[in-house]
C-alpha cells in the first residue's frame, strides 16, 4: 500500500504532466483561431501571423545553373555553391562554414554585415569560380522580416540571441551588397532574399512537384505556403493569377494555452510577449521547459541534492539532452545515467510530456495551414520538413504523425511528411534561379 507521502508526489507529478497536455478535442478551435489570423495577415490587418509574401513562386523542376548561397540561419553561417542540373536534380559543389562571434552578434549591425561579407570573400578564394563578370547570390536570412521585392526586405525583429544594432527596419539586402562592395565584391549581386523555411520549399518542390508546404522543425519553427495571389489583400493585385509562397511566421501563433512553465520562460527570454507558439515547440525551448518542471519538482518533491545541481543553471538542458532523456536511453545518456531508477522515470515523463505537447502542436499547426489550402483535403500534400527536432527524434515524429490520424482520420492518408535537408542551401540556389528566371520574364516587357 503506498504512504500518504507516495500518493502526494504521485498526485503532483500527473498535474505537473498535465499542464503540458495540448487538448486535442480543441483543436477545431484552435485550427479557427489560426484560419483568423491567417486571413488577417493576408489582408494587412493586425494578426499574430505576419504571413509575409515572398515576391517568389515554386520552381518548376527544371531550373538550372550554377548559384552562389549565403545562408545566416543562426549562430552558424555558410556560404555554398550550388549546381541545379533540371529534372528536380541538384547538388553541393563547394560549402564553407564559420560560427558567428558572439560580439558580432551583439555589436554594431555593419559588423555583423562585414563579418558576412568577409565570409563570401574567403569562399571565392578558397573556391574559384569558373563564371566571369556578375554573379548571382541569394541570401538565406532566417529571422521575422517583411519581404518589399523578390531582393529587398526588411528585418522586423532579431530573433535566435542576435541583437545587432542598427538593423531593424532596415533593408538587409542593401546592408549585405554595401558591405560586398567595401570587400571588393561589387560583382556579386544579390537576387534572391530567403527564410530557411521558404528554401526548405523551394528544395522539396524542386525535387517533388506536388511539395506546397515547407516547415521548420529545429532551433526555431516556421511554415511557408504557396497561396493565390488574388487573396494577398497587402499586395493590392486585383485580378492578377498565379501563386506566391508565403512566410507565415507561424511561432508568433499566441493562440494556444500556456502553462505557468511557459509563462516562466516567456518572461526570462530577450523577446517576451513574442514567438509564443515557437516558444512551446522549437529546440532552443524545449530543453528549457524541462528544466523548469524538473527544477519545480526538486523544490516540491525533494528529489536529490544531484538533480538540484544539475538543472540549476538556465538553459542548461539542450534538446539534445532533453530528447535522450524522453527516450529513457540511459545507454546514450551520460546525464540520465547519473540518477537511480526512480528519479530516472521522473525525468522521462516529463521530458515525454513536453516533446509529446511540441508534436501535438506541430502537427495541429501543419493541419491548419493545410486546410486552409484545401479545406476537404482532396488531393495529395507532401510537406517538407527540416529541423534536428523532426530529423533526429523517430519518437517525435511518430507523435506527429498519430497526432495527424487523431485529428483527420482517413484524410491523413492524403498528408506524407518528407525530410528535406539543406533547404538553405540548395532551396536557396533555386530561389535564386526562380528569381533569375521571373526577371528575365519581365525584362522585354519593361525595355518596351
Amino acid at each position: 500500500m503506498k504512504s500518504s507521502k507516495e500518493k502526494r508526489r504521485g498526485g503532483f507529478f500527473e498535474a505537473l504532466i498535465r499542464e503540458f497536455e495540448f487538448p486535442l478535442e480543441r483543436a477545431q478551435v484552435f485550427i479557427s483561431a489560426f484560419h483568423h489570423a491567417m486571413g488577417q495577415g493576408l489582408a494587412g490587418r493586425p494578426s499574430a501571423l505576419r504571413m509575409l509574401p515572398s515576391f517568389l513562386s515554386r520552381p518548376k523542376g527544371e531550373e538550372r545553373g550554377r548559384f552562389l548561397a549565403l545562408d545566416l540561419g543562426g549562430t552558424n553561417v555558410r556560404v555554398l555553391e550550388a549546381a541545379l542540373e533540371g529534372a528536380g536534380r541538384a547538388t553541393l559543389k563547394a560549402v564553407s562554414r564559420s560560427v558567428v562571434p558572439q560580439e558580432v552578434m551583439s555589436g554594431p549591425g555593419e559588423a555583423l554585415f562585414d563579418f558576412l561579407a568577409g565570409c563570401v570573400a574567403a569562399f571565392i578564394a578558397e573556391h574559384p569560380l569558373v563564371e566571369k563578370g556578375e554573379r548571382l547570390l541569394s541570401f538565406t536570412f532566417s529571422f521575422p522580416t517583411e519581404q518589399l521585392a523578390v531582393a529587398s526586405g526588411r528585418l522586423l525583429a532579431w530573433t535566435k540571441g542576435f541583437t545587432a544594432a542598427g538593423v531593424v527596419g532596415r533593408d538587409v539586402v542593401s546592408l549585405l551588397q554595401d558591405a560586398l562592395s567595401r570587400k571588393g565584391l561589387g560583382g556579386i549581386r544579390v537576387a534572391a532574399l530567403i527564410n530557411d523555411t521558404v528554401g526548405t520549399l523551394m528544395a522539396g518542390a524542386y525535387a517533388h512537384a506536388a511539395c506546397d508546404l515547407g516547415v521548420i522543425l529545429g532551433t526555431g519553427t516556421n511554415a511557408c505556403y504557396p497561396e493565390r495571389i488574388e487573396r494577398i489583400g497587402k499586395l493590392s493585385r486585383k485580378g492578377e493569377e498565379g501563386e506566391m509562397i508565403i512566410n507565415i511566421e507561424w511561432g508568433n501563433f499566441d493562440g494556444l494555452p500556456a502553462n505557468r512553465f511557459d509563462a516562466a520562460l516567456d518572461r526570462a527570454s530577450p523577446n517576451p510577449g513574442r514567438q509564443r507558439m515557437e516558444k512551446m515547440i522549437s529546440a532552443l525551448y524545449v530543453g528549457e521547459l524541462v528544466r523548469l518542471a524538473l527544477q519545480e519538482t526538486v523544490l516540491s518533491e525533494g528529489l536529490s541534492q544531484e538533480t538540484e545541481r544539475v538543472f540549476s543553471r538556465p538553459f542548461s538542458l539542450s534538446a539534445e539532452q532533453a530528447a535522450l532523456i524522453a527516450e529513457g536511453r540511459v545507454e546514450d545518456s551520460p546525464l540520465l545515467g547519473r540518477f537511480g531508477e526512480k528519479e530516472r522515470r521522473v525525468l522521462i515523463s516529463i521530458a515525454r510530456s513536453v516533446f509529446e505537447r511540441s508534436a501535438r502542436i506541430a502537427a495541429f499547426a501543419l493541419t491548419a495551414v493545410l486546410t486552409w489550402m484545401d479545406p476537404s483535403l482532396t488531393r495529395k500534400h507532401l510537406v517538407a520538413v527540416d529541423g534536428a527536432l523532426f530529423e533526429h527524434n523517430p519518437f517525435y515524429r511518430e507523435d506527429i504523425r498519430r497526432t495527424l490520424e487523431v485529428i483527420l482520420g482517413d484524410r491523413a492518408d492524403k498528408v506524407e511528411l518528407i525530410l528535406v535537408k539543406d533547404g538553405s542551401g540548395i532551396g536557396s540556389a533555386v530561389a535564386g534561379a526562380v528569381a533569375q528566371k521571373e526577371k528575365e520574364a519581365l525584362q522585354p516587357e519593361s525595355e518596351g
